[in-house]
């Protein structure tokens, strides 16, 4: 089996309501995470900070902003969030200390490219599979301007952090190998996240389809009951993943089209790019699962459920 470590750098670009989300998620202030059955919450006490929030990472953010008096409009950039990680293996037999020094060197890398005094967090996450850290910044220029278009850039830029990430970090550890970059595949990354609210959401609907198939005149009130309960919980978290997905939409869609010709290259594929590459095409499948099952849900029980109506109508 192929034991190849990367070196992992991923940024991800916020501009509204959804900072709130990457919020809860970062630091860990829900209960459950029901999307993520990754997260050991058992094991969230093992999580820690290198830099800890002094605000809301909105209120921050919009402080930062006002004080470098950037104007600003509904859909700037307000939040950049970069994902430090290594593959799983790399992680393997080191101690906290080392995954924390690990940590502090992506942070080095990191401040000679973007000022820290505009971080709002960086959190690494021990209680999901591979130790990894999220650190969230404003995205003001060195002559303070909001642009995250030109700290991150396009494509080309891209390559040029993936290159000079894994410049920086094989210095101190000579056995990570450079991260494959969008560039090189072509094609948006997928979050992590996504794959796993495919695949979270899908069993919901399966659920909820099968109280549907078994109500009849015997149990329609206990079935009826159920059924408002399951969808209650499903349609708000199916509102917020279609919105999410959004901007992956054609990504998604497009992987169908790199399917046959890597059941033709599997015999040359890393296991571990093959791995991915199969994740991708199952979140494919269930991406298209949920939409057909939908539609399986009579018309009148989605508009009871629309949350978008409800909130018009309070």
């Amino acid at each position: 089996m192929d034991k190849t470590q990367h070196a992992i750098l991923r940024f991800a670009k916020y501009k509204g309501p959804e900072i709130s989300r990457i919020e809860a998620h970062n630091e860990r202030t829900k209960e459950t995470y029901a999307s993520n059955p990754d997260v050991d919450t058992a094991r969230s006490k093992q999580n820690f900070h290198l830099v800890t929030p002094e605000r809301r990472y909105r209120a921050e953010a919009e402080r930062q902003i006002t004080q470098a008096g950037c104007r600003t409009r509904s859909d700037s950039v307000r939040v950049v969030e970069v994902l430090f990680t290594a593959s799983h293996d790399f992680f393997k037999g080191k101690s906290k200390g080392e995954i924390r020094a690990f940590f502090e060197e992506c942070m080095a890398f990191l401040a000679q490219r973007q000022a820290p005094a505009t971080y709002l967090s960086a959190v690494v996450h021990m209680d999901e599979k591979t130790p990894h850290m999220h650190l969230s910044f404003v995205p003001l220029t060195a002559d303070g301007r909001l642009s995250a278009k030109e700290i991150v850039g396009n494509r080309q830029k891209l390559t040029q952090w993936q290159d000079a990430f894994w410049e920086h970090m094989v210095k101190k550890y000579p056995d990570l190998e450079r991260g494959e970059s969008a560039s090189k595949t072509g094609r948006t990354h997928i979050p992590p996240r996504i794959f796993k609210q495919a695949t979270h959401l899908n069993r919901q609907l399966d659920k909820i389809l099968q109280l549907l198939a078994d109500t009849n005149v015997w149990n329609a009130k206990k079935r009826a009951a159920q059924l408002e309960t399951a969808l209650r919980k499903f349609f708000p978290e199916m509102e917020d993943f279609l919105t999410q997905t959004k901007k992956y939409e054609k990504a998604i869609q497009g992987l169908s089209a790199e399917k046959e010709r890597l059941k033709q290259e599997l015999d040359q594929s890393k296991e571990t790019q093959r791995k991915q590459k199969m994740n991708e095409y199952r979140l494919e499948a269930d991406y298209a699962n949920l939409l057909r099952k939908l539609e399986r849900i009579p018309p009148e029980l989605r508009r009871q459920f629309d949350t978008s109506r409800q909130q018009k109508e309070r």
